[in-house]
């Protein structure tokens, strides 16, 4: 299907687009969550995510690593960490910022207005007819 394939391959562009920058997709989400509001907590975060609290927990380990983020314990809720961007988390979001911003400007090379928009209604359509 020309959707299915289209999608893959704007998926896959993106993915490179965001290891280029010295990031990742799962990376780009955390910190696209932590950048909206934070502190959050783990069990928070997963979900805004998408992922099970193990697979972030895996992210946030190589995360806190490199110094992008830090995790302290709730006081209100010792079995609660409560996760926070640094400084260059900070910076590391808004370097993948770029790199999402000029995948963007990739993707709409050739497109006129009036084909964009009618590219997003049909593209609307598509995902209202199954549901999502």
């Amino acid at each position: 299907m020309v959707v299915a394939g289209a999608a893959k391959a704007v998926s896959r562009a993106f993915d490179d687009a965001l290891v280029a920058a010295g990031g990742s997709r799962p990376m780009w989400l955390i910190l696209v969550a932590l950048q909206m509001r934070q502190p959050r907590s783990q069990v928070d975060l997963a979900a805004e995510v998408g992922v099970r609290d193990a697979t972030l927990t895996h992210h946030l380990n190589a995360m806190e690593s490199r110094g992008l983020v830090t995790r302290e314990r709730d006081p209100a809720n010792r079995r609660t960490h409560q996760v926070q961007l640094t400084d260059a988390g900070r910076a590391m979001f808004f370097q993948l910022v770029t790199a999402a911003q000029a995948h963007d400007r990739r993707l709409r090379a050739g497109f006129g207005d009036v084909e964009l928009a009618a590219l997003r209604e049909a593209l609307g359509r598509l995902q209202a007819n199954v549901g999502g």
